[in-house]
């Protein structure tokens, strides 16, 4: 794609922005809602709508290599990725759940799942590559110093078994006897080709036109079976061969320029930050010196002016108000004056304001008959408003910077999207202005100062004294603060602490895992089934987009998490084989976090006692918080709120009990820390220690139909399988009910071996040879799958939702009672009417 392109993507995706900024910024604020379906509808045709720009502007960034450019698009992207957050929280207050279904918004707005799935921006870790190969170079500098033996104990890994041993020697022998079987079959059929006589010769020209009608009919059955395969391939009907795939097809062609793109990025980047100080350099040269003499004789013409207008010398403005920035504001020295005398005069008016309470709360006795109609009326007004964004400021502004710098601006002349140097020079002129008025300012109070003293002396004046005394005890009120917490090692460096947490296995090294192999179809019935009142089960693909919105971009940019609303840890629960952990380890790879695992089973003999574990929270808390990105990891941690462990458990699960919680409180949303916790079975835990460490859940299900028949495609062209029309996914798919991504992953490693993957050409692959290793594996039943939605019922969220549902029921039943009330049926508190006005109060109430 060239630069016109990615600039023109841009340009669309800021119009559709300005419609929506439009609608989401009335002239006058809307009125309360009350109809929660409505609202709903409107919330997710926003969040739709917003996905829609996010991808736009994430690959307009990632592909545009405008230095200038860039800045504004990633000030804009962050405010979006933002705004995405925030309405996928309210959407969550609303619903009192985690997981939302579109499938009527996306037919209206006619898309597809795919045009709304939320991606992983890339400059989470494109931007960060030399310090995150840096520490990948450190970690394993220190594991190498560890040796293999403790590499060996960190991986964990079982022994092979007694059956697993004598299956293998069972199959080396098997083989053995096989080699010999074929050497003893080959000698045979030589000897019996010698011993057979030599047929008969053809004539040439028989024996070459059967060649040719044998190559003939086989090259033209070869072409036919590659166009019919192509034509599959395009129409999607059939998977790309891994042979067409390393060929130089368009797809790998554009992939091979978008990296050639991120390099010129890099130069083009290298080039502005060069410029950006030559630039300086040369106007603080050039133009530094005129600056500040036209700013301190401006000044001294503010003070004459000053003297003039009011008799005396005015006093300078402080450093915090701007210093002579505020002189230079379109103002004549009287509005000047009067706004020093009013700062005098509010100082003087909070003693008065004290006496004024007294009267105020004298006069609210009497107004407390007139205060409750007025509540009665509020209450018939209550209903769902929108919470102020704190992102949608930030896009307006990009947005500004975009039509009032790049819109229209001709670019006809900078075909290789270099700096454009005249936006160079007004930043840093301003800059430099600002650098020359700090010392301006210095030099211009002196001489105010000495004006001031040659007045007084000349009036016999002296007033020197009593302001300074005041200033000083400013500065003593400043000196007093909040305790801060003890640091228990301040004369260590971070890099010290780094290496005692790899060396002691608490800093662990994550595989290469994506969040996009973590493979999941979209719940296209989502919406039907709950409007019919049954609560679906979420897909993989709504595991993903949780995992993307509560994990991934709040920690990868710092200025999302900041304002976006703080989620300190997430429990992520479901059966065995699910990929809890592989969604861990996609987090931390997607944003480039280190990971810290307290897990019980690391924990067991290393840093013993009370004193022990404070120093412990201490080191992982201070090193994830110098290197963040960082997320806590912590498996089976419902063992650490079960109410009686085993005497026998040498873990000692309960230790991070109380400690764990306390550090929790101590997150603020400037820290981009993260508590991952992941178990099998939650429901042997207590419920409520267990939700006062995570205050957001992600139920991870067993895969669907769709789910299973895009991860067994997906799986076996993985493992170097080949997909035929022989072998039947869809019949698979459908006897693999109850299989979870790691059982399959299992079976196709036991089937798609060397020597088998070697026979595809000639024995094609076929749905049954995966029954047998699956039959070896237990399945997740329909009773655990139930005992997760029953736990989760009793949650937090749960009992929202259950309270939720509880209310739609009852105010169908209500305006069936107030109905009956209006015919003239007797009620238990009141008859006719008086019983229909009634229902309806408690039906606005309940909304």
């Amino acid at each position: 794609m060239s630069h016109s392109y990615y600039n023109k993507q841009w340009a669309e995706a800021q119009r559709a922005l300005v419609d929506i900024i439009q609608q989401e910024t009335p002239a006058e604020p809307p009125l309360p809602d009350t109809d929660r379906y409505a609202v709903f509808q409107m919330l997710a045709t926003l969040y739709v709508k917003y996905i829609q720009i996010f991808r736009a502007l994430e690959q307009a960034y990632d592909q545009i290599v405008h230095p200038q450019k860039r800045r504004v698009l990633r000030h804009v992207l962050d405010g979006v990725m933002g705004r995405v957050l925030e309405l996928k929280h309210e959407m969550m207050n609303l619903e009192c759940s985690e997981y939302h279904y579109f499938d009527d918004v996306l037919a209206d707005l006619k898309l597809t799942p795919s045009d709304v799935e939320i991606p992983v921006p890339r400059y989470f870790v494109m931007e960060r590559l030399k310090p995150l190969r840096e520490r990948e170079k450190v970690l394993g500098q220190i594991l190498a110093k560890m040796g293999p033996k403790d590499m060996h104990k960190d991986t964990g890994g079982p022994r092979m078994s007694l059956e697993d041993a004598v299956r293998l020697i069972q199959i080396h022998e098997r083989a053995r006897q096989g080699r010999l079987r074929a050497e003893i079959m080959l000698r045979i059929t030589e000897n019996s080709r010698r011993s057979r006589k030599q047929p008969p010769t053809l004539h040439p020209d028989v024996a070459a036109t059967t060649i040719q009608k044998v190559w003939k009919g086989f090259s033209q059955r070869r072409r036919t079976r590659r166009d019919r395969e192509e034509e599959m391939t395009f129409l999607g009907m059939a998977a790309p061969s891994t042979q067409v795939i390393l060929k130089n097809t368009p797809m790998s062609l554009a992939l091979r320029t978008e990296e050639t793109r991120r390099r010129v990025q890099e130069r083009h980047e290298m080039e502005y930050q060069q410029a950006l100080e030559v630039i300086r350099d040369k106007i603080q040269e050039t133009q530094g010196p005129d600056i500040k003499e036209t700013l301190m004789d401006q000044i001294r013409q503010w003070f004459i002016e000053c003297r003039d207008t009011t008799g005396k010398f005015p006093e300078y403005p402080e450093e915090d108000d701007g210093g002579s920035a505020a002189i230079f504001k379109m103002k004549t020295p009287e509005e000047l004056e009067d706004e020093l005398k009013e700062k005098e005069e509010a100082k003087d008016g909070k003693k008065s304001k004290k006496g004024k309470k007294k009267k105020e709360k004298k006069g609210k006795k009497g107004k407390k008959g007139k205060k409750k109609k007025d509540d009665d009326d509020e209450e018939e007004e209550e209903g769902w408003k929108m919470t102020p964004s704190s992102f949608v400021p930030a896009v307006c502004e990009g947005s500004d910077a975009y039509t009032g710098v790049w819109q229209r601006r001709d670019e006809s002349g900078n075909y290789s999207q270099q700096y454009d140097t005249e936006l160079v020079r007004e930043e840093k002129r301003k800059e430099v202005e600002e650098e020359v008025r700090v010392q301006v300012d210095e030099l211009m109070r002196a001489e105010l100062k000495n004006l001031k003293m040659a007045v007084d002396r000349d009036k016999g004046k002296k007033k020197g004294k009593k302001k300074g005394k005041k200033k000083g005890k400013k500065k003593k009120k400043g000196k007093k603060g909040k305790k801060k917490d003890k640091d228990l090692t301040p004369d260590r460096t971070t890099e010290d602490l780094y290496e005692e947490l790899v060396t002691q296995g608490i800093i662990i090294r994550t595989p290469q895992i994506k969040l996009a192999d973590f493979e999941g179809d979209y719940s296209y019935l989502g919406t039907t089934l709950r409007d019919a009142g049954v609560e679906p089960m979420p897909s993989l693909s709504d595991v993903r987009r949780l995992v993307t919105e509560l994990g991934i971009l709040p920690l990868g940019s710092a200025a999302v998490h900041e304002k976006a609303p703080l989620t300190k840890s997430i429990l992520l629960t479901g059966p065995r084989g699910t990929g809890k952990r592989m969604l861990v380890h996609a987090i931390c790879q997607e944003t480039g976090a280190n990971l810290f695992d307290l897990s019980a089973a690391n924990l067991a003999g290393k840093y013993p006692g009370k004193d022990g574990l404070k120093m412990l929270m201490h080191l992982v808390f201070k090193v994830g918080r110098a290197l963040q990105p960082s997320v806590i990891y912590i498996s089976d941690c419902e063992r650490m709120c079960k109410k009686k462990v085993p005497k026998s458990d040498p873990t000692d699960p309960k230790r991070l009990k109380k400690e764990l919680p306390k550090a929790l409180k101590t997150i603020k949303s400037e820290d981009r820390l993260l508590l991952v916790g992941t178990s099998r079975c939650p429901f042997d835990a207590e419920m409520k220690p267990l939700m006062s460490c995570y205050n957001r859940i992600i139920l991870i299900p067993r895969p669907d139909y769709t789910s299973r028949h895009l991860l067994w495609r997906r799986l076996i062209t993985k493992y170097n399988g080949v997909l035929t029309s022989h072998l039947d996914v869809s019949s698979l798919s459908k006897v693999t009910d109850g299989y979870t991504p790691g059982h399959m992953v299992t079976a196709v490693q036991q089937v798609l071996t060397d020597r088998r993957i070697q026979q595809l050409s000639k024995k094609h692959l076929q749905a049954v040879e995966f029954v047998a290793p699956l039959a070896r594996i237990d399945p997740v039943f329909a009773e655990e799958e139930d005992s997760f939605k029953a736990w989760y019922a009793k949650t937090p969220m749960g009992k929202k939702r259950a309270k939720l549902a509880e209310s739609n029921e009852e105010e169908g039943k209500g305006d069936g009672k107030g109905d009956k009330g209006k015919k003239g049926k007797k009620g238990k508190k009141g008859k006719g009417k008086k019983g229909g006005k009634k229902g309806k109060k408690k039906k606005k109430k309940k909304k």
